[in-house]
């Protein structure tokens, strides 16, 4: 499409053409990037921006726009960076043509930290020291490298001998120079970079044990003897060390074999090959690599690689969240929460179809006393016959094979049809004992809150997961060892992501649920709660600017994200923007449907009918983009749709099935239950998830499982192999594959 105009106003970057950078990266038009940085700047949501500004940036998704904004202020902050020690090296007289150019072209903060090491104060160093006693000039001298000198090297020294400044030897003259020049070369930033690539290409990643006793279920053994080159370590692998490292078991360093850095900086610095000072520069080559050099390089290139292993963990948890938030809810169903225990027994909790709590109960089934047991059952079975129970949501936490032997069995003894899931209980005590879940279950225990916690995640996932912070939903892999800003941020962006792209029911949304949806933050989501409980439900979307804390801004930002379903404005209960209201109503008109036909769903054909007249057409005379005119056809049709509805439902069941009941070769359908680097694990209906390697995921070449599969997806495995003692499960999937 043509690029729309352009605000003239738009922060234009000065040293570094950013967005040159952001068009080449994420292959896309210069105009859409200034368009989206434009955006973005006059404080537009990512969310609001994919979805209600397509013209005006192409069509950008919020993935894309995501990564255009994380890059922008990445790239700022260089930008900033660079800013700072321009100014920092100009305060100090020493900057030149040569060095702006350099730190001009830096195209990373690493870089630029470089060019500046020389110049950054620091503690007094042993070149400082030679430099004080005056030894600077012996040390220029010794560099010029001269085929022959007259006098003498040695004689030269003598002329730097000082007892007032502490000189007393020739052997102190050449060791002061030494450090000098050492000091010189580290502080080279054309070195260090080299020096820092050559390590990364040939360096070893290189484990031993340190202390076994902090290792007493062997998790970190393999990596007891290990070693790796740097370069080809996976992610999961990297995470797994410095985990190891971390708990004082293990002890890692990276090695490269020093001639390799050694015979480039000798090619660098060495020019007189006949020199007498060849000697003593060759000497302080070796000592500026091995004392200063190479300690800080190897912390680097480990930052560096435990960085690119945290983001690729960061992409995967993402990933994972995401499919976890978006699950098909199970709607219309009465359910039983379940949360499993021993000694202070499973606390049940009844949520009715629109998830509330029509009651709760404790039962002991699980200790093997048969007098608990037969009252447990008698509870149970009542629960199911007087608030006719559709599925039971089972905790997979302690206790849950025990609780599922014993539903398993009491579903046979009723004549209700009533089914049975395993449901990840990850974050639920979180929830329980969080803020939010006391205030909403004031009178409720810890206990009981999971339960009911476990029964609504089966019914309406994405609204109750938000309520728990999303690192404690457990589909992730060594997310505590995350830098827990960038984790953050990245998690909650996918939240706000699969919140905006469901909607929100304004009248029955918690507070949690609402923070998410772009424009509100958490205290203008807890004036809307409020609000709705101090003047009763919401008569339409515009009602929501009387809230305190919801202005003209915020409003433009959320309206089309939330839905009003009893409004007298029937497009509040769409995905409609109030922005867009008359062009809607004009579209109505022109094809003859009235607001009636909207509520009662009547307007299937609609898009056959503009199709007929054209597109292009039909947008011209509402005055909006085509992107526009599709979302809001779509809307028309589907008043109310929910984009999860096409999703597969969870797997129910009603028959028990044991790690014993298994057999090599056997055929299951499962649930995705978490990805990982290394593969994917399935629950396949036993206690215990199998794993399917990525190498068992497909029968060609996978390099990532996200390629494959993703969680929630339910899928056909064949057992591949059994250990029971370990209670290990080996899958395949090349024979089978999603549902």
């Amino acid at each position: 499409p043509p690029p729309p105009p352009l605000d003239t106003t738009i922060y234009r970057e000065t040293s570094m053409n950013i967005i040159s950078i952001l068009t080449e990266e994420l292959q896309i038009a210069a105009w859409q990037t200034e368009k989206a940085i434009e955006l973005l700047d006059a404080g537009n949501t990512v969310p609001f921006i994919a979805r209600y500004r397509k013209e005006m940036t192409g069509s950008l998704d919020d993935n894309q726009l995501r990564k255009l904004d994380e890059r922008l202020q990445s790239l700022r902050n260089l930008e900033k960076r660079k800013s700072e020690v321009t100014a920092q090296i100009t305060s100090q007289g020493k900057m030149t043509e040569e060095l702006s150019l350099a730190i001009e072209s830096a195209v990373t903060v690493t870089e630029v930290e470089d060019i500046y090491r020389p110049y950054k104060p620091h503690r007094r160093t042993r070149a400082d020291v030679a430099k004080e006693k005056g030894l600077e000039p012996f040390a220029t001298f010794l560099t010029e490298q001269k085929r022959a000198y007259a006098p003498s090297l040695e004689e030269e020294a003598l002329t730097y001998l000082s007892e007032e400044k502490g000189v007393t030897s020739v052997e102190e003259v050449f060791l002061g120079a030494s450090d000098i020049i050492a000091e010189q070369i580290s502080d080279n930033a054309e070195y260090r970079k080299e020096i820092r690539d050559l390590t990364l290409r040939f360096g070893v990643l290189s484990v031993k044990l340190d202390d076994e006793s902090l290792d007493p279920d062997g998790v970190f053994k393999q990596y007891y003897e290990y070693e790796e080159p740097l370069s080809k370590v996976p992610h999961h692998r990297i995470l797994a060390v410095n985990r190891g490292e971390k708990l004082g078991v293990l002890k890692v360093n990276v090695e490269v074999a020093k001639d390799i850095v050694l015979n480039y900086l000798m090619r660098e610095v060495l020019v007189g090959y006949e020199s007498p000072a060849k000697f003593h520069v060759l000497s302080a080559i070796v000592d500026g690599y091995e004392r200063l050099i190479a300690p800080s390089i190897r912390n680097e290139v480990r930052t560096m690689r435990f960085d690119e292993a945290a983001e690729g963990a960061i992409a995967v948890f993402s990933d994972n969240l995401k499919h976890l938030l978006m699950q098909a809810p199970l709607k219309g169903k009465t359910v039983l929460g379940f949360d499993p225990g021993y000694r202070t027994g499973c606390k049940l909790a009844v949520v009715d179809r629109t998830g509330k709590v029509l009651t709760t109960a404790v039962i002991y089934p699980t200790m093997g006393q048969d007098y608990r047991i037969a009252e447990a059952k008698k509870i149970v079975k009542a629960l199911i016959r007087d608030y006719k129970i559709d599925v039971i949501s089972i905790g997979n936490g302690t206790a849950s094979k025990e609780s599922e032997i014993f539903i398993a069995g009491l579903l046979k003894e009723i004549p209700e049809s009533v089914k049975y899931v395993i449901t990840s209980e990850a974050g639920a005590s979180v929830y329980s004992a969080s803020e939010f879940g006391a205030s909403e279950f004031p009178d409720f225990d810890v206990t009981q809150r999971s339960a009911v916690s476990i029964a609504r995640r089966l019914q309406d996932p994405l609204a109750e997961l938000v309520k728990i912070d999303p690192k404690s939903i457990g589909v992730g892999q060594y997310q505590h060892d995350m830098k827990a800003a960038r984790l953050d941020l990245a998690l909650s962006g996918v939240v706000e992501d699969c919140v905006n792209a469901v909607g929100v029911d304004l009248n029955t949304a918690s507070w949690p649920l609402l923070s998410y949806i772009a424009g509100i933050n958490s205290a203008s989501a807890k004036n809307i709660v409020r609000y709705r409980e101090e003047n009763g439900e919401f008569k339409t979307r515009a009602q929501v600017l009387k809230v305190p804390r919801v202005g003209a801004k915020a409003y433009e930002q959320c309206a089309g994200f939330l839905r009003v379903p009893g409004s007298r404005e029937v497009l509040d209960c769409t995905g409609v923007h109030p922005e867009s209201y008359a062009a809607a109503k004009q579209l109505l008109a022109h094809f003859g449907y009235t607001e009636e036909d909207v509520r009662m769903s009547r307007l299937s054909d609609l898009s056959k009918k503009v199709a007929r007249e054209g597109q292009a057409k039909v947008a011209a005379m509402l005055s909006v983009g085509e992107p526009t005119l599709v979302d809001m056809i779509r809307e028309l049709e589907k008043p109310g749709r929910d984009i999860r509805d096409s999703l597969p439902l969870p797997v129910l069941r009603e028959n028990l099935l044991s790690l014993e009941d298994l057999e090599e070769g056997m055929t299951l359908t499962g649930t995705v239950r978490n990805v990982t680097d290394f593969g994917a694990f399935v629950d396949i209906g036993v206690h215990q998830d199998g794993l399917v390697h990525i190498s068992e995921l497909s029968d060609r070449y996978v390099k990532h499982p996200s390629e494959v599969v993703s969680t929630g997806d339910v899928v056909e495995v064949r057992v591949l192999t059994l250990d029971k003692k370990r209670k290990r499960i080996g899958l395949t999937m090349k024979t089978g594959g999603k549902k």
